[in-house]
């Protein structure tokens, strides 16, 4: 086998045989690939694409590239993933609630992608938080709590982890035979007995229609399911950020919102119909007053302050949470030039404004600010009076905020019709 070799079939539109492609999810893992071959590799499925045999196969080839975990538990699996998005902190709410629930959930989940926030940058603006475990600890936390959200080790899946990187940085981010393989890798590393997907559509997605949307959900619900592994998938709605916070201290704030009752909404909305779907291929259909249950009576909120102890957390961080996540210097509200109905949201342009701030990559090396980002976003169909703010701006600096401030102006659109927002689940794909 040859790197080259492999590259020039990907570039002559071609998909190289399962044995090329194993061979070269193993020379990710090993490091006899090279960052330029990783790169290039990428372009070429990116651009040309594979077909259905060699995305099951490459997918394949990146779960085994690594170790594969077994469990011997009491209760199901379980676990979900989002194909990204804005203002998506969905995990955060969905695991421990899961677990409140009675089933395990051994989240391993990413960094920030594009232009969209990642679960483990989240978790690592509480204080102390480790998202590295161990595999012994990760199986003591989840075996304890019941939950744990932790980052891909060096034995789960190394080749998606190499890959996964080199995408952010080489515009490779879109692609959907990628997307299924990375996603699809580390799950079925995990050992689940059961997986939901949460497929994004619209303006703050990587697939922008529901077309796309839902070509990704039919390969990631196949390719799923061609290994054994129970799956659904939902395609939500992205056409607006998920929570009215982007960034990630901002984020924590409206999962703690949700968790300790001071809010509802999309987010809480959408974490309770994504936890139905799963608990229902366990043969629960009473799912969702199950999981409003326990976001309602304080058994999730419970879970997670159990969670974030177990990885080094603060040990009284859901009774005290506001205190022990970082603050911006410099905050400042967006006001709107006129009257009028939010008629659109570009969310892909919020969460570049978020990564501009510092709170994301914009390549591999850069630190992330935990307290810089966007707080109080308005809705779609909000009516607005001049001079009401739009959006506020959180940020380390005020030559940021000024560059921000101009972002937000530009992806937020006012119209003189009433509009109505598209429906937060468009579709199930089982």
């Amino acid at each position: 086998m040859d790197a080259r070799a492999i590259i020039a079939t990907l570039r002559q539109g071609r998909t190289p045989d399962a044995d090329a492609l194993g061979w070269f999810a193993q020379g990710l893992a090993d490091g006899s690939v090279s960052d330029a071959q990783a790169g290039a590799f990428a372009m070429g499925v990116c651009v040309n694409g594979l077909d259905d045999t060699g995305r099951a196969a490459f997918t394949a080839a990146m779960r085994d590239s690594g170790k594969v975990l077994h469990w011997d538990l009491d209760a199901p699996v379980l676990d979900k993933h989002s194909t990204g998005g804005v203002g998506d902190c969905v995990s955060l709410i969905l695991a421990p609630a899961l677990a409140a629930c009675g089933v395990y959930v051994p989240m391993i989940s990413g960094r920030g992608l594009g232009h969209t926030g990642g679960t483990l940058d989240k978790l690592d603006s509480i204080p102390g938080f480790r998202t590295t475990l161990t595999e012994d600890q990760f199986r003591h936390v989840v075996g304890q709590v019941g939950c744990a959200i932790v980052s891909a080790s060096a034995d789960i899946a190394p080749a998606d982890k190499r890959l996964y990187a080199i995408r952010d940085v080489t515009a490779t981010v879109e692609s959907l035979d990628l997307i299924t393989a990375s996603i699809l890798s580390k799950k079925l590393a995990a050992g689940l007995d059961g997986l939901v997907l949460d497929v994004k559509c619209g303006s703050g997605a990587f697939m922008k229609s529901q077309d796309d949307a839902r070509a990704l959900a039919q390969a990631l619900v196949e390719t799923a399911k061609a290994t054994g592994c129970p799956t659904s998938a939902l395609i939500t709605d992205m056409s607006q950020p998920l929570a009215p916070s982007l960034g990630n201290a901002l984020e924590v704030i409206e999962v703690m919102r949700v968790l300790t009752g001071h809010t509802t909404g999309r987010l809480a909305e959408l974490t309770i119909e994504l936890g139905a779907a799963l608990l229902q291929q366990t043969g629960i259909d009473a799912g969702r007053d199950m999981l409003r249950a326990a976001i309602t009576d304080g058994t999730a909120a419970e879970k997670f302050g159990e969670m974030v102890y177990a990885m080094g957390g603060p040990v009284h961080f859901v009774e005290d949470w506001v205190r022990f996540l970082p603050e911006a210097p410099v905050i400042r509200e967006v006001t709107a030039p006129m009257a009028g109905t939010v008629a659109a949201i570009d969310g892909e342009a919020l969460g570049l404004t978020v990564v501009a701030l510092g709170g994301g990559r914009q390549v591999e090396s850069d630190v992330v600010d935990p307290a810089v980002g966007l707080s109080d976003v308005v809705s779609i169909g909000d009516r607005i009076a001049k001079g009401q703010p739009l959006a506020r701006i959180h940020a380390a600096r005020e030559a940021q905020a000024d560059a921000a401030e101009q972002a937000v102006l530009a992806a937020i659109t006012l119209g003189d019709r009433p509009v109505s927002a598209p429906p937060l689940v468009q579709e199930h794909v089982t």
